[in-house]
């Protein structure tokens, strides 16, 4: 078993390894920008190390400084979580010439399934299906013209390298396909350095349904599971449940047979996610693949008494995965807390907390690296806290979390529990009658 482990991340996911470390007995080292000095998960972990100035790309980006800080502590292992590192192949890359584990996919893995083009081509190779759409990137704004003419618009143009909803763009007719080629192909190379496009047909009303899979050194590929993040704003999920609402047992056995097939093709290691779209006929289609933990990952482990981030370290460490129960027991929700004003277009809102009390009681989960007087810093991701919430079934959750929202007090700054306590009175969550255009249409009303 590794004996110490390097967080090269921050805020609740750095918190949440750092607990399962402590119960596998591994000793952790966090890593740390000067913004992120009173962080719980630098308060925890048992050494840890300033990497840099409050601005990720001279901290939490800096690859020669988290190295060094690795060789200085000498760990085993370098666990990435999410964002930051999870899911750079250089990164992967140079941890490996440097003798210490990243506990994730290789870099070649990482590099192959990033690439969605390249990822799409190898989805269809194994069987499993995907949406119609060009063969792999776009060459020209001519190429971009014909193949939506041959799949028919609606289409959306996605960057290859994409992930955040950079440099994508839907459209409806022929007029305006140059303009948003052009746009796309921009943002693209802003965000990534890479202007590669691909063009897919554009699923009107779709629910984004995501498996949750876990492969080992020795080919073993486990599902655990499949979760709904629908409910997003510009492509970022809010609110996340398990198991999804619309889908019947024999649609959630092939959706689960297609990502082991996904996964296999590309003899996966670690924790990941095979992404689908379903359509308005339950129809589900291969979008992308996901190669880390991901934020959702509690509403699987609230129905299937699993913990994800062990079977993560120990698959890293040479382990054979566990095999999970075969069925899922009841229903869990998470719901993202951001410091956000949410009446005001979710407008940033950094500060110092002045008050906060979490809620509690049986089936009630927080995530979290605050706490009373904790200064938000301005530089990151707004998330400040995840409640899971699990119930004996979906309308039980909802209640649930109702009762949750109701003790849970942040006062200091703006957050967006307002608006989740909106959702949850909203008739079509309620009867999950929604699809990824929710929160837009909510906003209107």
């Amino acid at each position: 078993m590794f004996k110490k482990i390097l967080i090269a991340n921050r805020g609740e996911i750095a918190l949440r390894i750092i607990r399962t470390c402590k119960e596998l007995g591994i000793k952790t080292v966090a890593i740390y920008s000067e913004a992120d000095k009173d962080s719980l998960h630098v308060i925890l972990a048992d050494e840890a190390i300033c990497i840099g100035p409050p601005q990720s790309t001279q901290s939490y980006l800096k690859i020669p400084a988290i190295i060094s800080a690795a060789e200085i502590s000498n760990v085993d292992a370098i666990h990435p979580g999410y964002g930051f590192m999870a899911e750079n192949a250089e990164f992967s890359q140079i941890c490996e010439d440097s003798g210490i584990k990243f506990i994730g996919p290789s870099a070649d893995m990482i590099r192959n399934m990033g690439d969605k083009a390249f990822a799409k081509k190898t989805m269809l190779k194994c069987g499993v299906p995907v949406v119609p759409g060009s063969d792999g990137v776009l060459t020209d704004i001519t190429q971009a013209k014909k193949t939506a003419s041959e799949i028919g618009y609606p289409i959306m143009l996605k960057a290859t390298a994409g992930g955040g909803g950079k440099g994508m763009r839907i459209v409806y007719n022929e007029n305006e396909i140059e303009n948003a080629f052009n746009t796309a192909s921009r943002e693209a190379k802003a965000a990534f350095n890479n202007d590669g496009l691909y063009l897919e047909k554009f699923i009107e009303r779709p629910r984004h349904v995501e498996v949750q899979l876990v492969g080992d050194q020795f080919g073993n590929i486990y599902t655990y599971g499949e979760r709904d993040c629908s409910i997003q704003r510009r492509h970022q999920k809010l609110i996340e449940e398990t198991p999804c609402p619309i889908i019947t047992d024999e649609i959630r056995a092939k959706m689960y047979e297609a990502a082991k097939l996904g996964a296999e093709a590309v003899n996966y290691e670690g924790a990941g996610t095979i992404e689908f779209i379903v359509d308005k006929d339950l129809n589900f289609y291969f979008i992308e693949m996901n190669t880390r933990i991901q934020v959702e990952h509690p509403v699987t482990e609230m129905v299937f008494n699993v913990d994800l981030i062990k079977q993560q370290i120990l698959v890293a460490d040479g382990e054979k995965v566990a095999d999970p129960p075969r069925t899922s027991r009841g229903h869990s929700f998470e719901f993202r807390i951001n410091a956000e004003d949410f009446e005001n277009g979710f407008r940033p809102s950094p500060g110092k907390i002045t008050y906060l009390h979490f809620p509690g009681g049986f089936g009630v989960r927080i995530d979290s690296h605050v706490y009373s007087d904790y200064t938000i810093p301005q530089y990151y991701d707004s998330l400040i806290a995840k409640m899971i919430v699990w119930g004996s079934d979906r309308e039980h959750a909802i209640l649930r979390a109702k009762r949750a929202f109701e003790e849970f007090l942040v006062e200091g700054i703006k957050t967006t529990i307002p608006f989740h306590q909106k959702v949850l009175e909203n008739e079509d969550f309620i009867n999950s009658n929604y699809d990824t255009s929710f929160i837009d249409q909510l906003l209107k009303k």
